[in-house]
């Protein structure tokens, strides 16, 4: 009997195929290794946030069982919910890990940034974020920017290179062909990385939830005092809500993704399981920036604008 190649092929190869999970953990991994042996000063930025956490869960998995050869790093906008603060220096010490913290109320405190009258301070996280990078010569900054976030998200690279004032330009940016990435920059520039680039919001739930990966519990159904603005339930505190003709009520909510509390908004859930987060966010048909983030709808090309600033 002849056997034929396309009967071989068929034979050996299923027991070897990665599952969609598989592929995008292997993905990231080569990436990290391919940045820890290309850049001398890799950071990892670490907000306490679901893509973040994530990413940091994966570069352990690369260098395991040996310690991660990169420091994190923080915008801390002063009015971060407290929940993900607490997430994230318990994440830091129990890894034994460096954390750089550039603060947005220093700079406010110094007179070097004004607040804005609608007291959200995303778009201020530019300058301590550039600035940090400069200081402490980060040549390769790690963000958990995926491409299905925001349509300006949606044009980077893996390896996106930043010139010497940190700008974006999209017509600079090199083909990745065959997954070969090319980190090849001037003096004083540097390449943000994004190891989660192909994974949806999907993705990063369902290996939350296979990886049995820790969340701050604001990612899951709770009761919150909350108020509308601009169709989005935000939370109050001291950075300017809710104002008098804005009533607050508590409603159980959840949130999608985590920023800044001027901003970010909470959704109406009564999921408090990571299958009933993955159910809830399968029959949506909203992003979570655009569903939940007031920073993205300030104009059509609010996040293009900010990431040529110099803005992740």
């Amino acid at each position: 009997m002849t056997t034929t190649v396309a009967a071989v092929t068929e034979g050996t190869q299923a027991p070897y195929a990665l599952s969609h999970l598989d592929s995008l953990e292997s993905e990231a991994v080569h990436i990290f290794r391919e940045v820890a042996g290309e850049f001398e000063r890799p950071v990892i930025l670490f907000s306490g946030g679901k893509d973040s956490i994530v990413m940091l869960h994966l570069a352990l998995k690369a260098f395991a069982p040996a310690a991660i050869p990169f420091s994190l790093l923080h915008v801390d906008t002063g009015h971060n919910f407290p929940e993900v603060l607490e997430y994230r220096d318990r994440t830091v010490a129990k890894h034994g890990l460096r954390l750089h913290v550039a603060s947005v109320q220093d700079y406010i405190d110094r007179g070097v940034l004004k607040e804005r009258p609608d007291g959200t301070r995303n778009p201020l996280q530019t300058l301590p974020l550039t600035e940090k990078i400069q200081s402490e010569k980060f040549d390769a900054v790690f963000g958990g920017g995926r491409r299905d976030e925001e349509k300006a998200r949606a044009k980077e690279r893996v390896f996106s290179l930043r010139d010497e004032f940190s700008q974006w330009d999209p017509r600079r940016q090199r083909p990745e062909l065959w997954n070969l990435y090319n980190g090849r920059h001037a003096p004083g520039e540097h390449v943000r990385v994004f190891p989660l680039s192909n994974w949806t919001e999907l993705d990063v739930w369902q290996y939350i939830a296979r990886e049995g990966i820790e969340l701050p519990e604001i990612y899951f159904a709770h009761e919150r005092e909350v108020f509308q603005r601009a169709g989005m339930w935000l939370t109050a505190g001291e950075w300017g809500g809710p104002k008098e003709t804005e009533t607050v009520e508590t409603r159980l909510v959840r949130y999608r993704t985590v920023g800044d509390m001027s901003c970010t908004g909470a959704v109406d859930s009564d999921a408090v399981t990571l299958e009933q987060v993955i159910t809830e966010i399968a029959a949506s048909r909203l992003t979570e920036r655009g569903a939940t983030r007031a920073d993205d709808k300030m104009s059509e090309a609010a996040m293009e604008d900010r990431k040529r600033e110099g803005y992740f």
